[in-house]
């Protein structure tokens, strides 16, 4: 009997070469790419995303200072790629994922990456993720196996719901309105292409709206969302709330989400809304949250409190028990964090953002607790992010059952759209459909 395809993988699927250079993001900004070469010929080759509402508990990116590109360059973290990284990793088996991982972290040493950088352990690890997809010859979301990094098999592959933008405020648009971004939740929708259909109808109908108020729809914020200085943080949520409405949509069918970011909004005790000029109480700030779920389709909030407010978390998934609470800076895709937040019910749905983890294991091991604890999860691009789609992969992949990648314009954005489409025409999966939102039962 002559060697099966699993002897082969074994004698050619070691990486043979690993290079980094600089990149820029979509924001314009260096960010590391990173290519890994196996002997078998096959490669895989990422560009790292890299956000701008970070959270002060997130993996470390290393940026070297200076005058170049403004101190944003990773000279450094593409250093540490060529310099150590990658011997460290020759002759290691690509699909051997995890151990490559552990290999990475241990060589850097510190809890949050922050001796190389976690920008330089990401790009090691997307690579290396995308060169075993390339070196078995299938879909990278095949490959994935369990997010954990276990034995207990993979979760269901399925097409995400996708959460997508519309409007943008806060640091992704100049703080246009306090409030970070305004998304809608396609709830009605039976397949991804559907989805993605619907939503653009929105949009289109919202822009229309916006210029008939003496907005200007032409310009769009990091994530492709509309930006526009409207009155008050509310005034977005009723132009969202007409241009559903306008494009036929019935509420239960085309939702509301809101991503507050409230970390940036914090001052002291408080939740200052500076561009309304209102001054709140955590306490007083969740009656006007909770205000806005009685009179508009919201059925995922993100961040309503800032990251360390986790009496305000729990009493904000307390008040509102039938909306998707979302933990991103609360959470920082950091499994102790997670553990906390299961706890102490501090929400009952986590976003997943592999950045803020440093690594692919570490992201899918936070993915499968989350998950096993009865949460939601939403895998999340960033607002500085890149042409690659391996994100779309991950979702379906590890069965996130959400996907949060931004507006339906920038090519950074649709390239994973179009990705989605891509995996639902070719390979059949199901659409998760709307029983994936935590706190909607």
């Amino acid at each position: 009997m002559g060697p099966t395809l699993e002897d082969f993988l074994m004698t050619t699927d070691r990486i043979d070469r690993t290079v980094a250079w600089e990149a820029l993001d979509s924001r314009g900004r260096p960010t590391v790419a990173c290519r890994v070469e196996l002997e078998n010929g096959a490669h895989g080759r990422t560009v790292v995303p890299s956000g701008a509402s970070t959270g002060r508990h997130e993996a470390h990116e290393a940026r070297d200072g200076g005058t170049r590109y403004g101190g944003w360059g990773v000279r450094s973290a593409v250093a540490a790629v060529n310099d150590e990284y990658a011997p460290l990793i020759r002759g290691m088996r690509a699909s051997d994922r995890a151990e490559i991982d552990a290999a990475v972290e241990e060589h850097d040493g510190e809890p949050n990456l922050s001796r190389l950088g976690a920008n330089a352990a990401l790009a090691v690890s997307l690579a290396t993720t995308v060169a075993h997809g390339a070196a078995e010859n299938r879909p990278l979301w095949s490959t994935l196996g369990d997010p954990a990094g276990g034995d207990a098999g993979a979760r269901r592959a399925t097409i995400p719901m996708p959460m997508i933008n519309i409007f943008s405020g806060g640091a992704h648009a100049g703080r246009a309105v306090d409030i970070q971004d305004f998304l809608v939740v396609p709830l009605g929708a039976q397949s991804f292409a559907q989805a993605l259909e619907q939503v653009s109808d929105v949009r289109a109908h919202c822009a229309r709206l916006l210029d008939d108020r003496g907005g200007w729809s032409a310009l769009v914020a990091d994530e492709g969302g509309l930006s526009a200085r409207l009155g008050s943080n509310e005034a977005a949520l009723e132009l969202l709330a007409e241009g559903i409405e306008r494009a036929g949509f019935a509420p239960d069918a085309m939702s509301i989400a809101i991503d507050v970011a409230a970390s940036q909004l914090v001052d002291g005790d408080d939740i200052v809304l500076a561009g309304q000029g209102d001054r709140l109480s955590v306490d007083e700030w969740l009656d006007v949250v909770v205000g806005w779920t009685e009179r508009y389709p919201l059925v995922s909030i993100e961040d309503v409190v800032g990251e360390d407010d986790w009496r305000g978390s729990s009493a904000a998934t307390r008040r509102m028990p039938a909306t998707q609470m979302l933990g991103d800076d609360l959470f920082a895709t950091n499994l102790d964090r997670v553990d906390r937040g299961v706890s102490e019910s501090a929400a009952n749905a986590v976003l997943v953002k592999v950045n803020q983890a440093g690594s692919v294991s570490r992201a899918g091991r936070v993915l499968a607790r989350a998950q096993d604890a009865g949460f939601a999860t939403v895998v999340s691009a960033r607002s500085g992010d890149t042409e690659d789609t391996w994100l779309s992969d991950l979702a379906v992949g590890w069965g996130a059952g959400q996907i949060k990648v931004g507006s339906t314009m920038r090519s950074e954005r649709t390239a994973k759209w179009n990705r989605l489409l891509e995996i639902e025409a070719i390979d059949g999966l199901p659409f998760a459909g709307a029983s994936v939102l935590g706190g909607t039962a």
